[in-house]
């Protein structure tokens, strides 16, 4: 062992030992307990880890939720789930007041219905602005948009190390915009986005904005009432932990709410859901945003992350989330820079979310390398190896562990 190793070693722990969030890393199943072999779990941007509430929930809504209760757990609480979850999500990860969050569907789904409505109540306007570098979903979904509604789409090009900028943006909206689409955090470079900056400036075009908060939510502060916005979505499998193909989640501002016409008309949307009646009628508010029937059981997992982020707060959530992530770029800088790596992310921690991008031209074999020694990240085109640290579940012992086992599979390429 280097003495520059045995150094980043002694100052994770450091960092471990004075780490206020700490304590919260033994609420994950996996972590301490014997159950797992992983080395170094890297990859909390695409999959968080299961809480240990979490596997206790489910079992128990299993037994006296589903097996106790049957039918009658609809009218109980099921049926408001949605909008219960959505009010604590929205008052503790997205800075939105009750009565604009709602979780149920896919993102996809999601992000359809919100860009379809959006783009619907901006007639005579005939432009989508995106960018070339936001996540495939969100440029699939505005694409069939597009085509359906006889829309063009408006493209800013994107760096795939940096991200989209205000100033980009004011260089393309205009009287024909009728819709803003981007990330709040790129998911490729983890590009922090100005939001309450290229809001006001998609407003001053008359146009509406939704973001994608897919790679903030529950990583980094979001205030979405106070910057004005119009419309967001975002998963809840990354770091608010709901587990693998949990419900979305959506924003809608609420005095737009009784304005936008969602296009997926289901029953669980109606004003009166069990009337049945011949003709559809959207509900008031927020519900009017769902379709069909909500996901009950894929709803159960996030709620124990909510609880944790409502406990802690996000201003210290952010606080580990900046350290864990300057900690990996140092590191990163040390031991890899004899191997011609690049940092592929922002470098000031103002414009960076809760992932590193580390480029080289190995790292999908590298990538796949580290699996197989239990140390999991994941791997970004081009050549990027993406460090998700997710601040409650995440070491920095074991981000350290994870950069040195970078360096010693890059040490072992022929």
């Amino acid at each position: 062992m280097t003495s520059t190793t045995t150094d980043h070693l002694a100052a994770a722990r450091a960092l471990d030992a004075t780490d206020p969030l700490a304590a919260f890393r033994t609420r994950f199943a996996g972590i301490d307990d014997g159950s797992s072999d992983i080395v170094a779990y890297l990859d909390g941007n695409s999959l968080g880890r299961p809480t240990r509430a979490s596997l206790d929930r489910i079992g128990r809504f299993l037994v006296e939720g589903w097996g106790g209760r049957l039918i009658r757990g609809w009218d109980e609480e099921w049926m408001e789930l949605p909008f219960t979850i959505g009010d604590a999500l929205g008052a503790n990860v997205l800075g939105a007041a009750p009565g604009q969050t709602f979780v149920g569907d896919s993102t996809t789904v999601t992000l359809y219905k919100l860009a379809r409505a959006a783009a619907d109540a901006r007639p005579g306007r005939s432009e989508i602005v995106l960018d070339t570098d936001n996540f495939p979903t969100d440029r699939y979904v505005l694409d069939g948009i597009a085509r359906e509604r006889g829309l063009t789409l408006r493209w800013i090009e994107a760096d795939t190390s940096a991200g989209v900028t205000p100033e980009q943006v004011e260089a393309v909206v205009g009287p024909q915009t009728a819709l803003v689409v981007l990330s709040h955090v790129a998911y490729r470079s983890g590009y922090l986005a100005d939001v309450p900056a290229i809001t006001r400036i998609a407003h001053a075009s008359g146009a509406l904005v939704l973001w994608d908060l897919c790679h903030s939510a529950g990583s980094v502060p979001v205030d979405l009432d106070a910057w004005g916005v119009d419309l967001a979505a975002g998963c809840t499998y990354k770091y608010l932990n709901g587990g693998p193909g949990s419900p979305a989640f959506g924003y809608v501002r609420a005095g737009l709410q009784n304005t936008l016409a969602q296009p997926i008309q289901g029953w669980m949307g109606a004003d009166d859901v069990f009337a049945m009646g011949p003709e559809y009628r959207p509900a008031a508010g927020i519900r009017r945003f769902i379709s069909g029937t909500p996901p009950i059981v894929g709803m159960l997992a996030m709620q124990d992350t909510i609880a944790m982020i409502a406990e802690c707060g996000m201003p210290a959530v952010r606080a580990k989330s900046v350290a864990l992530t300057e900690f990996a770029i140092t590191v990163a800088e040390d031991l890899l820079s004899p191997f011609g790596l690049t940092l592929a992310s922002p470098r000031e921690s103002e414009r960076r979310g809760g992932h590193v991008t580390l480029n080289h031209p190995a790292m999908r074999q590298v990538t796949a390398a580290l699996w197989q020694r239990d140390v999991i990240p994941d791997y970004r085109d081009p050549n990027g190896l993406r460090l998700g640290l997710s601040p409650l579940s995440t070491s920095f012992e074991e981000t350290y562990r994870g950069v040195a086992a970078v360096r010693d599979a890059l040490d072992e390429l022929p």
